[in-house]
């Protein structure tokens, strides 16, 4: 059985057999979405995450159901594309789901494939909610773009490294991250 331990707005924290953990209160799921322009570019997005104090790299993502009523997560994931992007899916389609941060939070997350795009509008989120800028990156450029990013300090989900895969872009070549004083290799390629 669940005992409610604090509830906010949108969260609560949730004790169960001495776990705590965090649930959306608002929600009935999150959505990412996986999505290429016709010109083999994988369409990312910035926006600044007050949890983590900084600008993050993501993908195309957003609740289910948000304001807690029913919706379909393909429904979400095309709308929080348009919304976030300015690109419209022909076509979308389930690739996996998967724990946001399974220590912490009961959340899961459906990643979605998005096909067929067309663009409709210059994105950026909702008016006055949100200030997101769209990235349009190549394939063959992405993973070095990133590595890129990630030397200038900038926090990239690691959701973008799965959406790669699921889109057969290969991996960066010859690209290593360092980090700290110790110089500790946190990411590598292998030369091609």
């Amino acid at each position: 059985m669940d005992l409610l331990a604090w509830q906010g707005r949108w969260l609560e924290v949730v004790l169960r057999d001495g776990w705590e953990f965090v649930r959306r209160r608002n929600a009935t799921g999150v959505v990412g979405v996986v999505a290429a322009t016709p010109d083999r570019e994988i369409l990312l997005v910035r926006q600044y995450r007050v949890p983590v104090a900084t600008e993050t790299i993501e993908l195309p993502a957003g609740l289910v159901g948000d304001g807690g009523f029913p919706e379909d997560p393909l429904a979400a994931a095309g709308r929080e594309l348009e919304e976030e992007t300015g690109w419209r899916a022909g076509r979308l389609r389930l690739l996996c789901q998967a724990p946001s941060s399974a220590g912490l939070t009961s959340e899961t997350l459906l990643l979605v494939m998005a096909e067929d795009l067309v663009q409709v509008g210059s994105g950026g989120g909702i008016p006055g909610e949100e200030s997101i800028r769209v990235e349009r990156i190549p394939f063959d450029r992405v993973a070095a773009w990133l590595g890129e990013r990630i030397r200038e300090g900038a926090v990239v989900d690691a959701k973008i490294w799965a959406a790669l895969w699921f889109l057969g872009v290969p991996s960066a070549s010859g690209t290593e991250l360092t980090v700290g004083d110790q110089g500790a290799t946190i990411w590598g390629g292998e030369p091609s």
